[in-house]
């Protein structure tokens, strides 16, 4: 399936998230000086919802700029610095992450930190598409399968070798993420959902054996891979790095299953998935499991777990989001409905415990 016309592309800048295109200009000029003097193109990519990401345009050049949400403390999850060093310590061990060029820690450029990388040009998948960019089912599957074969190889990188070996701290990851996601959640709830309390408990009560840490990505999904434009079956970039560290791999595929919808899901998760994975064609979750058991050749017995997490992290992170449509801080229309997606998954989180399976659970 070729054709530039599915190639990803920015837009027009939302208001409120504007660069300053002069400011941007002289930095520019100040650490690549082949590009003095030229005015510079700007446009943003619209669809995520965490930290901003732009397309620069100089000189035939296309870069991509990323930078932290408007008025946000700068925590781990915008820690431009941390994503930088990732990309730049990864890129050279591995070809599938971007090749970062440059960080600015200068708020007083663009009034926060900023970094400036490669632009893979590719394909990207999203929750919706446009008439006739939809994969065929045999293609749809192909892609799935690179999808789960890139996040085992990302899991067998040498993270020593990358000089990424102080990243994390792998020992007590598992506990760590419960207690700390646990805490996310207090500090932004909003709305009482039972069945989040009770994921809660059954997270700290049920936690495995850990397995030997890796490089774990933790927000890998469709939309944050680029395929090639020319065959669609072949990932060749992973993006959006802001929360890359060193734990549990299970606990990274877990959050991948998080997003990965089933068509027998329920109405309310289907309307919030994040991820095309209802095309015909694309294997369920227990499928991707299976593949992933094969290619990586670990113990997924305790699934359930890895599931359920996934599932509680992600309704985390979205209350999060969502808290920021209630305090004001964003004007975006996509967060209004937000809490929405934030019951859905905690029902299905409940579900898959009181179940035992990740399929199958209404």
């Amino acid at each position: 399936m070729t054709s530039s016309r599915w190639l990803d592309e920015p837009g027009p800048v939302r208001k409120q998230e504007e660069i300053d295109s002069d400011r941007l200009g002289e930095y520019v000029a100040a650490v690549l000086p082949e590009l003095s003097g030229i005015p510079l193109e700007i446009r943003q990519f619209l669809q995520g919802y965490s930290n901003l990401t732009y397309l620069i345009k100089i000189a035939g050049r296309s870069l991509i700029l990323r930078r932290p949400p408007i008025g946000v403390q700068i925590a781990s999850a915008h820690d431009m610095g941390r994503e930088f060093r990732i990309l730049s310590r990864l890129a050279p061990v591995w070809s599938k992450a971007p090749q970062a060029l440059v960080f600015c820690e200068d708020s007083g450029v663009l009034g926060a930190p900023f970094y400036l990388m490669e632009r893979i040009e590719g394909v990207i998948l999203r929750k919706e598409m446009p008439d006739g960019m939809w994969p065929q089912p045999e293609l749809a599957t192909r892609i799935a399968d690179d999808l789960i074969d890139t996040l085992v190889e990302l899991h067998d990188v040498d993270y020593e070798s990358a000089e990424l070996g102080q990243l994390g701290r792998p020992q007590g990851y598992v506990r760590r993420q419960i207690e700390g996601w646990t805490k996310r959640y207090r500090h932004s709830e909003t709305d009482s959902i039972p069945e989040t309390d009770s994921v809660i408990r059954w997270l700290n009560d049920s936690m495995p054996t850990e397995s030997e840490a890796s490089l774990i990505h933790n927000d890998f999904k469709h939309d944050n891979v680029v395929l090639n434009p020319d065959d669609w079956s072949c990932v060749i970039a992973v993006l959006d790095w802001e929360m890359a560290t060193l734990g549990d791999p299970l606990m990274d595929l877990g959050t991948s299953l998080a997003y990965w919808t089933d068509p027998g899901d329920p109405v309310a998760l289907l309307e919030t998935r994040l991820s095309p994975t209802t095309l015909p064609g694309t294997p369920d979750r227990a499928a991707v499991v299976e593949r992933y058991a094969l290619m990586s050749g670990r113990d997924v017995d305790n699934i359930v777990f890895y599931y359920a997490y996934g599932l509680f992290k992600v309704a985390v992170i979205v209350q999060q989001l969502y808290v920021r449509h209630v305090t004001g801080r964003t004007t975006d229309p996509r967060y209004a409905r937000l809490i929405e997606g934030v019951r859905a998954l905690s029902q299905v989180a409940w579900q898959a415990t009181q179940k035992g399976r990740i399929d199958d659970l209404f």
